[in-house]
């Protein structure tokens, strides 16, 4: 159990002292780390206060430390003080990020209407400058939207910065928790996801900050959702259990209380409006792709023989959802035969929305005609254009050679030497015999016997075999829904397998991740829907107006609610685990022996 404790008061000396370590360490590493372009932003923790209260500004800087500390100018009626600076770094998947934050206390003498202006720092020999705020100062003892939490012990706040978005569109989202003194009771709060999905969570470095005179110690958690149908959408509450004081509680000696209560705090349920992707500019290659991307593609060799295989590495780099995309314009190639490719995701920020996903596709001409590998194209939403938009790499030039076997080399048997020592036959008249010695039965002929005529079946059976398999290759190769079919029993096997490892040794995140994996998988082939695109919202909207039985989609309704309920417990013990696994091994049979056509509409 996490007892971290959350005090009103810092110990400033201590705190500074810890900091400019934290600096002192983040100068080294961005020495030694490849990291990507710095950025600068700043940020109110409340636009609107009310005079006599304070509002926390953070000013914000993403793998860069700048020169000097940044400097605010003055402004009339507002008094700016420093509570220190915060750092924090991060190395995921061998890329490295920092994060350096200047924090400052803003009060108001009098009611109105400010903007903090842009403030500029030199990073890495470039300045960089930070966007204006807005501050709204209400007079002493108006309302303002903080007003209904003020004096109580601790609460929680869900905030994002916008109220509209795109179905698949990566939205951020902070979780605020105030709190007089507390005791954390988990590492992060948990969000109420019903028609998102909720990424993962990052803890900020604490500050405090002043709510109608009175100190809160503020910790930030950062995380992002993806809508996963569109409508108008309730996204949380938050919920967060924490322990706090008992009002009639004694201190200690040390002046901390020695009884505390367990509460769970509720955030307010924000109201977002999901817009549906247009379906009229859509291009025909879009894989449910949303954000913004880049690619590059190379290959590994232009000169080869027919059936050699050329190894393609495509890389798809951007902001997004990186490890969902999905690229199979490939497999509708002609004269090439392809096979699945395998898949590497970078991330460089922590929440794994910043990055590049790399593609090692393995492609065989199949006659000496192709000229070029075809251009490549990926196609996604753009939502901060609303509009789809394709980036291509252009065709690239091949020789294919026609393949020749070589003829086969005649075998020379050397003609045995004679030896001059045997005896000669005799050439004169041999007498007749008059015993005939040993008699021994005649053996049938070879075409009497039943060995020999079997053997003569051998060949018919090969070149029947061989017919079979090239039919059978054909086959494959002109249905791509039964090479997917085939595919996916392969993945579902093994996955099935790696899921008896992780269940006995009760590693429940990866454990679940699996279990979601092998749906979408499942799905998307029953579907003819890309894995990407598979969520729990496929129940409803397309599996029961197909007539699937009520039993499979109660059995995938539970499957889909023990992933989700695994962020909330992420404990589970071995008997649990080796029962969802029993429940999925029936669901995905069930599934698998299903007959419905996946274009049917409710």
């Amino acid at each position: 159990m996490n007892c971290r404790l959350l005090n009103a008061a810092f110990p400033l000396p201590t705190l500074f002292r810890r900091r400019w370590i934290g600096v002192l360490l983040l100068w080294f590493c961005a020495s030694e780390a490849v990291s990507a372009a710095a950025t600068f932003t700043a940020s109110l923790d409340r636009d609107t206060i009310s005079v006599g209260e304070s509002a926390t500004l953070s000013l914000t800087f993403e793998d860069g430390v700048p020169t000097e500390p940044p400097a605010l100018p003055a402004m009339p009626n507002l008094s700016i003080h420093s509570l220190g600076q915060s750092s924090q770094f991060n190395f995921v998947n061998g890329r490295s990020s920092s994060t350096l934050a200047y924090n400052f206390l803003v009060r108001a003498s009098q009611a109105g209407d400010y903007t903090i202006p842009a403030v500029s720092a030199v990073v890495d020999g470039k300045k960089i400058t930070s966007q204006p705020l807005k501050l709204k100062v209400l007079k002493s003892g108006a309302a303002t939207p903080d007003s209904d939490v003020v004096g109580k012990a601790a609460f929680l706040k869900l905030i994002c910065s916008r109220t509209e978005a795109y179905m698949g569109e990566v939205l951020p989202v902070e979780i605020r928790l105030y709190a007089q003194m507390g005791r954390l009771r988990q590492p992060a709060p948990q969000i109420n996801q019903e028609g998102f999905t909720v990424g993962k969570m990052i803890q900020q470095q604490q500050t405090k900050t002043l709510l109608g005179n009175q100190y809160y110690s503020l910790l930030v958690f950062k995380s992002y959702v993806i809508a996963a149908k569109t409508g108008d959408l309730k996204l949380g509450p938050a919920t967060m259990p924490l322990a706090i004081p008992n009002p009639n509680s004694r201190l200690s000696f040390l002046g901390e209380p020695l009884d505390w209560m367990e509460v769970t705090l509720n955030s307010d349920p924000l109201a977002l409006h999901v817009l549906p992707l247009p379906t009229k500019e859509m291009p025909p290659d879009f894989t449910g792709a949303v954000g913004n991307y880049s690619l590059f593609a190379t290959a590994s060799t232009n000169a080869v023989t027919v059936g050699d295989p050329i190894t393609l590495t495509i890389q798809i780099a951007g902001r997004g959802p990186v490890e969902s995309l999905n690229l199979n314009s490939i497999e509708q190639w002609r004269d090439f035969k392809t096979y699945p490719p395998i898949t590497k995701v970078e991330t460089t920020d922590p929440l794994g929305l910043q990055g590049t996903k790399t593609f090692e596709q393995v492609v065989i001409p199949e006659n000496a005609e192709v000229k070029q590998i075809p251009p490549i194209a990926f196609s996604f939403f753009d939502p901060d254009q609303k509009r789809f938009q394709t980036v291509t790499h252009p065709a690239i030039p091949i020789t294919v050679r026609p393949s020749s076997a070589a003829p086969a080399q005649p075998t020379v048997v050397a003609k045995a030497e004679t030896n001059q020592q045997e005896p000669k036959a005799a050439t004169d008249i041999v007498h007749i015999k008059t015993r005939p010695g040993t008699l021994a039965a005649v053996r049938p002929a070879l075409i009497q016997q039943t060995w020999f005529l079997a053997l003569q079946g051998v060949p018919l059976l090969a070149w029947l075999a061989v017919v079979i398999h090239r039919k059978r290759e054909e086959r494959l190769a002109n249905n791509p829904r039964l090479r997917r079919r085939r595919h996916v029993a392969q993945v579902v096997r093994a996955g099935l397998t790696d899921l008896r490892q992780i269940a006995a040794e009760q590693r429940t995140e990866d454990f679940f991740a699996a279990v979601f994996r092998l749906l979408q998988e499942q799905l998307g082939e029953r579907l003819d829907l890309p894995a990407s695109a598979i969520t729990e919202a496929v129940v409803e909207e397309r599996l029961r107006p197909c007539g699937v039985p009520d039993a499979t989609l109660r059995g995938l309704e539970e499957l889909f609610e023990s992933c989700n309920q695994a962020r909330y417990a992420p404990e589970r013990t071995s008997e649990e685990l080796a029962a969802v696994l029993q429940k999925l091994e029936q669901t995905l049979r069930e599934l698998q022996r299903l007959d419905f056509k996946p274009d049917a509409k409710p």
